[in-house]
């Protein structure tokens, strides 16, 4: 066991220092929790719509749910203001977070993102009717700007905001918006700017600072979308189809799972934040497609996806990575150790809310080879089982997004709108906790102080 600990400690734990310490990395991982009070407002809307008009309508209750229109059509709204448009809004915090990491003006570079993805849109709709319009109908559409020739409809400026401006836009910020803001963090290093007196004001100093760099990267993107609208073709969706898609599908592998599991624990096993290091990963990612899951569920379409961000959370990270909340039930239940006993008591709260830096570096379980084994055991289970039961149908997949302090059974009640999240939730609890009862029962044969030796 100290063999392996010490090859892990000599190999892995520099790359995930390494991976931890890369401010793009670090950038993106900001990003996305700056969009988090967005998603939670309309996660709280879709939450409520499903509570106030999907379950009601599914047992006929519809003198309910029209009395409730009023709070349907403002959570609509609300929705439309946030995960509708997450990759809009992630589009500006990407740039922002990126010069913040780099010290250059920010506010200028979340602007240039911001554009960057407005570029790589489709801007044009062309659409050939069976039959003609009707003159009414026809200028209506000549007076939004439409061109009509008999049968055949083109518009420009048409953005297609169901399909574009949410989570289908992150891959597209991270690439075009990286290389944007690379241009833009370059010149502003390189002092490439309009340099204004000290007489005037700073707010105004700042903006045309950034004047010079905003339009390079911005020209710089420009001619990239621009030469692939030549291929009939955009930007957005190129990426869609080459990178994103492609990911998106191997993501809902069990390899892929299995592994993101299995390195989160890792990385925490040697005090690493690994939730955090690979918060880039799992975020692009897995939550690019819990998102797309949450949209399409507030539409009323099937979800896409079956395994997303929040599974982890619910099933294999039961009060934070390692499950810990197992472990500190069961060293209440069967530890002699008054140490760890103490460290328990003062744990288990925290616990309950997925905090487990407590029991992390208090315990430590942090290099103790007595609990490596069930630490990365537990979640490697619970996780299989969990994978198993949502591909076979027998749990719903995640279709709300949920805060991560939120209590065991509640979260997975409220991420899936299913009662067997639950149970399932209850299942793994109890198998990680039986994986972790020896291992604290062999922790009573060794004495604090021989830990030091």
């Amino acid at each position: 066991m100290n063999k392996l600990i010490n090859w892990l400690n000599e190999h892995v734990v520099p790359i995930a220092a390494r991976i931890g310490s890369v401010r793009w990395l670090v950038a993106l991982r900001d990003a996305f929790i700056a969009i988090m009070p967005a998603m939670m407002a309309g996660a709280i809307s879709t939450v409520l719509n499903a509570l106030i008009r999907d379950i009601p309508t599914q047992f006929g209750w519809t003198g309910f749910v029209n009395s409730m229109q009023w709070l349907i059509g403002i959570n609509a709204v609300v929705w439309t203001g946030t995960l509708a448009i997450l990759g809009l809004i992630f589009s500006f915090t990407f740039g922002y977070q990126l010069a913040v990491q780099y010290k250059v003006e920010p506010v200028t570079a979340g602007i240039v993102t911001l554009g960057t993805f407005i570029m790589s849109l489709p801007q044009n709709f062309t659409m050939t009717l069976k039959t003609g319009l009707a003159k009414g109908a026809a200028k209506t559409l000549t007076d939004a700007g439409a061109v009509v020739s008999g049968k055949d409809v083109s518009m420009w400026g048409f953005f297609n905001f169901g399909k574009f401006f949410g989570a289908y836009g992150f891959f597209t910020v991270m690439l075009m918006g990286a290389i944007a803001a690379t241009i833009y963090i370059w010149l502003m290093k390189k002092n490439i700017t309009i340099k204004m007196p000290d007489s005037v004001p700073p707010a105004v100093a700042k903006a045309f600072t950034g004047i010079v760099p905003a339009a390079v990267a911005l020209y710089g993107v420009g001619i990239i979308n621009y030469l692939f609208t030549q291929f009939g073709t955009t930007v957005i969706e190129f990426i869609a189809k080459v990178l994103q898609e492609p990911l998106l599908g191997l993501s809902q592998g069990y390899g892929a799972v299995l592994l993101m599991t299995i390195l989160v624990q890792v990385f925490w096993f040697f005090g690493i934040h690994g939730t955090n290091v690979l918060g880039p990963v799992l975020d692009s990612i897995w939550l690019t497609a819990q998102i797309a899951n949450i949209n399409a569920f507030s539409k009323g379409q099937a979800l896409p996806y079956l395994w997303t961000r929040n599974s982890f959370d619910l099933y294999a990270w039961i009060g934070g990575a390692g499950s810990t909340l197992l472990l500190l039930i069961a060293i209440l239940m069967f530890s002699k150790r008054d140490d760890q006993r103490a460290v328990a008591k003062l744990s288990i709260a925290p616990g309950f809310f997925n905090v487990n830096e407590p029991v992390m570096f208090g315990m430590p379980i942090v290099l103790d080879p007595i609990y490596f084994i069930p630490f990365i055991l537990a979640p490697v289970v619970m996780v299989s089982i969990a994978y198993g039961a949502v591909m076979m149908g027998l749990v719903s997949p995640i279709k709300n997004q949920i805060v991560w302090s939120m209590p065991p059974f509640l979260n997975a009640l409220v991420a899936t709108m299913d009662w067997r999240a639950a149970v399932l939730q209850l299942v793994n609890m109890v198998i990680g906790f039986l994986i972790y009862v020896p291992f604290v029962k062999a922790a009573n044969r060794i004495k604090p102080a021989q830990l030091d030796d």
